[in-house]
């Protein structure tokens, strides 16, 4: 058993050993989790979490290790969750984007964690929420989410992030992707990477034409920049980080943030609960409730929805 407040204390202390090991018992759905949950509560909410995602190949690792430079220039403690594919013999992440970053490695002021998918659609790992909980409540003003890139399932990044970025690049087609994936609707800021390529200006333009088509505006609300960067030599990532401050700043001001932090608990609280639910419905295999409801249906005494709310309220005790 895992001394809890011993190991969140040394989180707090920035040790990363105690933060990969919270993040592990998180991954593996420890019996401890509910007491690490509780120790970690009261320490949360003070950190920044952005999201970032977009195609495979749009350079997103190279764009997330050059916002990390700069917010160390900040003087600002980052973490970053890369949510890599998940190996098809371990179930473990393949570590690509941990390869990528490894300029930050030796750096006590970040802390960079590779998680895996494990199957779960939406590019993020099932986990992440709860990751990003240890990571804010370590003491990271600045937590950085980079998803799998696996395209139209991107959105997921939206329900965990205070900010989404959208990375594009010239070339790939992404301003049809961006209207079939749904993106226009999640992207708080758009970063046309690799701008030094043939294309760039056109790809903004397609994508500022195409936010222009998107749902009216009023006065006051969040438009959606559109910046360019070269992400490898660090080109236009000043002006990333001022346009995501500007965004912060503006969901301060209009409420957004408090409302998006809410609606993200409560997501969150909802997998808790149907997860559970659901391995109480797995354990019901040969349970003489089930099977009872089973051969009523094939009697035709009963529907299978109706079925399903008798389960349900045997379950919940409703």
């Amino acid at each position: 058993m895992v001394d809890v407040p011993e190991l969140v204390a040394q989180a707090r202390e920035g040790r990363p050993r105690a933060v990969a090991r919270l993040i592990s018992l998180v991954e593996g759905a420890s019996p401890q989790l509910r007491e690490v949950m509780a120790a970690l509560a009261p320490l949360t909410g003070g950190a920044y979490v952005v999201g970032l995602t977009g195609s495979p190949g749009v350079g997103k690792s190279t764009s997330t290790s050059a916002l990390v430079s700069a917010y160390r220039r900040a003087g600002k403690r980052v973490g970053v969750l890369a949510v890599d594919p998940s190996s098809p013999f371990s179930g473990g992440a393949l570590l690509g984007d941990r390869v990528r970053m490894s300029e930050h490695a030796s750096d006590p002021g970040v802390y960079i964690r590779s998680m895996a998918t494990r199957g779960h659609l939406g590019g993020l790992a099932w986990s992440a929420p709860q990751a990003i909980r240890v990571l804010d409540a370590a003491g990271c003003e600045v937590i950085l989410v980079e998803t799998v890139g696996v395209g139209q399932s991107e959105v997921e990044i939206a329900s965990q992030a205070d900010t989404s970025v959208v990375l594009l690049a010239p070339g790939m087609g992404d301003g049809i992707q961006a209207a079939k994936a749904g993106i226009l609707e999640i992207g708080d800021l758009y970063v046309v990477n690799k701008a030094d390529r043939d294309g760039a200006d056109a790809t903004a333009r397609e994508l500022n034409h195409m936010l222009g088509l998107g749902e009216a505006r009023s006065a006051g609300d969040w438009r959606p920049p559109i910046v360019k960067t070269v992400a490898a030599r660090g080109e236009g990532i000043d002006e990333v980080v001022e346009a995501l401050e500007k965004h912060r700043a503006w969901m301060e001001e209009h409420g957004v943030l408090a409302d998006r932090r809410r609606s993200r608990a409560a997501r969150e609280v909802e997998t808790i609960a149907v997860t559970a639910l659901r391995e109480r419905i797995g354990d019901l295999h040969g349970d003489r409730r089930l099977d009872a409801l089973a051969e009523r249906i094939v009697a035709g005494e009963l529907d299978p929805y109706a079925a399903s709310d008798e389960l349900v309220a045997s379950l919940t005790g409703d």
